[in-house]
């Protein structure tokens, strides 16, 4: 199973990506992740429908500088 996901609010320089590399490093997804131009971090994942609701769950709050302010979630 494949998801996008951009993630909205303070997530550039406050280790957004580097974070959720690890932890999806740890459940096993196959993931990339960039920082976009309007300001929000986009990411693809590919792995089993657990692991993806899980990097779901995380991407709602990030690191711990982080503010998140919403989640986009699109199956792929």
């Amino acid at each position: 199973m494949k998801a996008r996901f951009v993630v909205r609010g303070h997530v550039q320089g406050v280790f957004f990506r580097a974070t959720a590399s690890e932890v999806g490093r740890k459940l096993g997804l196959k993931l990339r992740v960039w920082n976009r131009d309007d300001g929000a971090v986009e990411c693809v994942a590919e792995g089993s429908p657990e692991a993806l609701d899980q990097l779901d769950r995380w991407l709602h709050h990030g690191p711990p500088h982080a503010r998140v302010d919403s989640v986009d979630r699109t199956e792929t």
